[in-house]
């Protein structure tokens, strides 16, 4: 008996493991689009998704969720054989270092192309991970010019870089708002201090002078120290190279400083949070944004109807750029007939397609072609356009 307990104990074992390894193959077997003999694309996708500027990475990610749900709508086919796209999403915290972190895992997850990131600060040292494995990399929103200007054929920019921001704010606050002296505040960022050195240069070059030039950081909210010194200076603009989350307090403190001078930012100041964050000290102020104003993209109106139905929410800045990017990078994989990338690779570099945001093409570095640069106001608690240069 004793015996026969032992070998009903091992069949019961043994069935029991036969049982959870048939499980095992239930878990692990191939979804319906593979089944079906339908290959699997994965595109990554990286940005901040937490901290302060989450707004700005989650607003991207969206824009790169609806590209892939209407390509899969689509029906889309690479080489004859029709594909599902998959997005694979990563959060790199606005972190350089967490940047080349979630880039390598983007790699090993077997991503064929990248957009993203989102800060030019995470973009610059992520660049490298994906040229070592000859991924396409296309970010919305990175302006700095060094991530171009690397040597890499896996980069590229869908929007004008600081050079061209800058030069036209520089222009901007000389000849339109006919100031003589300006201010300078950078939150030595790759992306603040590039912007904020740039409209220095123009401003120089114009005949201006920079009276004051202050630092602060990323993820400060305190002004008062820079901006008292600042009021002593008395400038006609204050310029700052930053983020919406320190540029509206700033606002802020600027009014109740009586400041009077009128505080001009980038495309990351000139977004529906900076209102928010400012209040009433937003009115009147400017900022810049890298492309046409959204009445003058062909695609704008459509693609805004269905963001807002889908996350009811609406567009910060870069989503339209950042479904672009996506749809570019598919273009690119059809035109070579493969997904393979070191097949349509080269095919991104001839890229001539017309999305949403407008026509879209790359220089031999990868930088957008006939990059636009559009100037707002804040009236009435709403961005409205003043003027546009570029974008033909």
């Amino acid at each position: 008996m004793r015996n026969f307990a032992k070998l009903s104990l091992f069949a019961a074992t043994a069935l029991s493991l036969t049982a959870c390894g048939k499980q095992e193959t239930a878990a692990s077997a191939p979804d319906n689009a593979a089944a079906a003999g339908v290959e699997t694309i994965k595109i990554g996708q990286v940005s901040p998704l937490t901290g302060p500027i989450s707004h700005l990475g989650k607003d991207v990610e969206f824009g790169a969720k609806l590209a892939i749900e209407d390509l899969n709508a689509e029906g889309v086919e690479i080489g004859g054989k029709k594909v599902r796209f998959e997005l694979v999403s990563e959060d790199d915290q606005g972190d350089p270092k967490i940047g080349t972190q979630v880039a390598q895992r983007l790699i090993d997850a077997g991503v064929v192309g990248v957009v993203g990131h989102l800060n030019s600060g995470t973009t610059i040292p992520a660049s490298r991970i994906y040229a070592d494995a000859g991924i396409p990399q296309i970010s919305p929103s990175a302006t700095n010019p060094d991530y171009t200007r690397q040597g890499y054929k896996t980069t590229f920019r869908m929007i004008a870089n600081d050079v061209q921001q800058g030069t036209a704010l520089g222009q901007f606050a000389i000849d339109t708002l006919k100031a003589k002296t300006v201010a300078v505040v950078d939150d030595r960022t790759a992306y603040g201090q590039g912007l904020a050195d740039e409209f220095a240069k123009a401003v120089t070059a114009k005949g201006g002078t920079v009276v004051k030039r202050e630092f602060t950081t990323n993820t400060a909210t305190d002004f008062n120290a820079i901006l008292t010194a600042i009021k002593g200076a008395q400038p006609d603009v204050v310029f700052y190279g930053g983020m919406d989350a320190q540029a509206g307090p700033m606002a802020k403190q600027m009014k109740r400083l009586g400041i009077k001078a009128k505080l001009m930012g980038g495309d990351s100041m000139q977004t529906p949070e900076f209102i928010k964050l400012a209040g009433d000290a937003a009115e009147s102020l400017y900022a810049s944004a890298c492309g046409l104003p959204r009445d003058k993209m062909p695609g704008f109106a459509a693609f805004n109807t269905k963001f807002e139905s889908k996350f009811n929410t609406e567009i910060q800045v870069f989503s339209p750029y950042e479904y672009d990017a996506v749809r570019v990078l598919v273009d690119a994989m059809q035109r070579a007939g493969s997904s393979d990338p070191k097949q349509y690779l080269s095919e991104v570099g001839k890229t001539d397609y017309t999305g949403v945001t407008g026509k879209v093409s790359f220089d031999a570095k990868g930088d957008i072609n006939n990059g636009a640069v559009t100037v707002y106001q804040v009236k009435n608690g709403k961005w409205q356009v003043v003027s546009t240069v570029g974008g033909a």
